[in-house]
């Protein structure tokens, strides 16, 4: 079974900002888009999941155990992270930026195994940045660099994957990609969770949570007339959801009534 992470009526106040409002959500196996406008509570939300934000009031837990009580390197074999302003450091190769995916099977001095390596060769193919696992980070392109950090996300062969705006700096075919490999993930039992701004893109997630002022307003399948309301709505009616074949897409709203 996939390890059960929620939050319960979690509030978090960034400042004077209060991100999160009571919100409890707990993802579902599959992949799942949070959208929302600026300001919704979005990233906030995930680094809470992720153990990186702790509540002010409520609690976030993990098979319901509070994330704060976790010890760093189990809970970070279970739950992996991709954040917006991923760091690491320009020096390294492509291939050891991956392998730091592997620290919380290994801790800092183990010597990695097969088993790690077929992880990190594994986690860069599905990324296609194998060709160049030898060059160091510095050296490639915002794109390139995104690929590189979301392939060190993989490397942690973790049951739950949490990405906040995957594809910044991708360009539309590994945008593409990412999408496919996102179902992928999911089709394997794993919980994907993504923030995404691209509206379109989230469309294809198998779930969508709809946020607007630190509160969830809606959550359901991507083919649910309800969650399409609300998604239009805290959009300010800016857009529209039409279906195109098998999908659906949003459409500015350009026509004044």
């Amino acid at each position: 079974m996939p390890p059960r992470l929620q939050t319960l009526e979690v509030s978090v106040r960034l400042g004077t900002t209060l991100a999160l409002d009571g919100v409890s959500f707990s993802p579902h196996v599959g992949w799942t888009a949070i959208v929302g406008p600026n300001g919704a509570g979005k990233s906030t939300l995930l680094r809470t999941l992720a153990g990186l934000q702790g509540p002010d009031s409520g609690a976030a837990t993990l098979n319901a155990r509070v994330l704060a009580d976790w010890p760093a390197r189990e809970r970070g074999a279970m739950v992996a992270w991709l954040g917006q302003q991923a760091e690491a450091s320009g020096e390294l190769t492509v291939r050891e930026v991956v392998h730091l995916g592997r620290l919380p099977h290994l801790g800092l001095f183990t010597v990695p195994g097969a088993d790690d390596e077929a992880a990190v060769d594994l986690a860069m193919e599905a990324t296609e940045c194998s060709a160049w696992q030898q060059r160091r980070l510095h050296e490639l392109s915002g794109g390139e660099r995104q690929r590189v950090l979301l392939a060190r996300a993989l490397a942690v062969m973790a049951p739950v994957l949490l990405l906040d705006e995957p594809t910044t700096h991708l360009d539309p075919p590994h945008q593409v990609a990412l999408v496919r490999l996102l179902q992928q993930q999911a089709r394997a039992g794993r919980v994907v969770v993504s923030v995404l701004h691209d509206l379109s893109l989230a469309l294809m997630a198998d779930r969508l949570v709809v946020m607007q002022g630190g509160r969830i307003c809606a959550e359901g399948s991507r083919d649910d007339a309800a969650v399409h309301e609300a998604f239009v709505d805290v959009f300010g009616g800016a857009i529209r959801i039409e279906r195109v074949g098998e999908r659906w897409i949003t459409v500015p709203q350009l026509e004044t009534t």
